[in-house]
């Protein structure tokens, strides 16, 4: 862990420059054990994939004070996430999956290969960003890593399930983006009457099934 300033009223703590599981745990209860301390002087905590941004009040404490304090917490042994694991249901259809396709084409595995890849596996909230309630959710079954399409679209539908790299995510309102879309679904990543606007946290599991065609129609669904 390595913690430095970012402004006179903001620090940041690095934990690593890959991308894992593990370090995104690391991450976890070390903003978990600052949340419970419930100190007055932070004005925000920002988590990410590997790093932690805390913006804080310099008029109460001072970087290095703050910087002590954050080395000398006690971090708890294991997160209980029991309760954190969200079921997002998917229409994976060719009619909505707009890169499904292509990605069978490229990869070489049928349709519901890459169904079955995509939904069989539980996924961990490494970050939030982008937009509101856009959450990057890892790791991604290799034989579905994919690149970033070279062209992006100017304007992905609401819903839409994607995936870029090792990474998939769900599009929480129309907007422009270069992922590679798979499915659709009608859950809702965006709610303005959320305290954080969204029902993804970074630390959450997600896991997605897949729903028939006539299910996501009977759902409220759009082809």
């Amino acid at each position: 862990m390595n913690i430095k300033p970012l402004s006179p009223n903001s620090l940041i703590i690095y934990f690593s420059n890959e991308i894992s599981k593990d370090i995104s745990q690391k991450v976890i209860k070390t903003y978990n054990a600052i949340l419970k301390k419930n100190f007055d002087f932070i004005v925000d905590i920002i988590p990410s994939y590997s790093s932690i941004v805390i913006n804080f009040d310099m008029f109460k404490i001072d970087f290095y004070s703050f910087k002590n304090i954050i080395e000398n917490l006690e971090l708890e042994d294991e997160i209980n996430l029991e309760d954190s694991l969200l079921n997002i249901d998917v229409y994976y259809g060719v009619e909505v999956g707009l890169d499904l396709d292509s990605i069978s084409n490229n990869t070489k595995l049928d349709i519901e290969e890459i169904v079955y890849l995509h939904s069989s596996k539980i996924y961990d909230i490494f970050a939030i960003g982008f937009l509101p309630g856009f959450a990057y959710m890892g790791n991604v079954d290799e034989k579905i890593k994919l690149p970033r399409l070279q062209t992006p679209r100017k304007n992905i539908p609401k819903g839409s399930v994607a995936i870029a790299d090792t990474q998939t995510a769900v599009y929480p309102q129309n907007s422009p983006g270069g992922w590679n879309i798979i499915g659709q679904t009608l859950f809702n990543c965006f709610d303005k009457n959320l305290d954080n606007l969204s029902p993804f946290n970074v630390g959450s599991k997600v896991k997605f099934n897949p729903i028939t065609k006539k299910e996501f129609l009977s759902k409220g669904g759009i082809i």
